[in-house]
């Protein structure tokens, strides 16, 4: 089987977050553009946002990345819980998403509930953590955000 799989195919061992880059450019078949964006919040093998934190940062981000971009298709964790894939249509400049991103870590930071974390809306809604995810946000902000063009 010849399949590439984008993320296996970055040494993870080069890469320091935190950080963004455009991780993969689609063109589906109407022409409509897909871009993926690495948004990683933690260096890869160094560590790793809490299983509570990441869940909550999901629903945040969820909510907040759309109120700062258009064209958003997804926002979703990595596995590895080292930061979260953003899909999006069309190509935006890493800087535009470095301060979508900005503005909506400053809400998380200020959140004081978090949204759709119920019975109802959520799959695993006891597992969550309000102040992990503001940690993360946090000392995500102090490092600052790298803008990656080539990995």
């Amino acid at each position: 089987m010849d399949v590439k799989v984008e993320s296996f195919e970055l040494d993870h061992t080069k890469v320091k977050a935190p950080y963004i880059r455009l991780a993969a450019v689609e063109e589906g078949p109407k022409g409509d553009i897909v871009a993926k964006y690495d948004l990683r919040f933690i260096t890869p093998n160094k560590g790793a946002i809490s299983s509570g934190g990441m869940h909550t940062l999901e629903h945040l981000l969820a909510l907040f990345i759309r109120e700062e971009l258009d064209g958003i298709i997804d926002i979703s964790p990595m596995g590895c819980r080292t930061g979260f894939y953003l899909t999006k249509f069309g190509i935006t400049p890493l800087s535009e998403i470095k301060k979508a991103l900005e503005s909506a870590f400053e809400k998380i930071l200020k959140a004081e509930e978090i949204p759709a974390a119920n019975e109802v809306q959520c799959g695993n809604y006891k597992d969550h953590s309000l102040a992990d995810a503001k940690e993360a946000v946090e000392k995500v902000l102090n490092e600052g955000l790298s803008l990656l063009e080539n990995v």
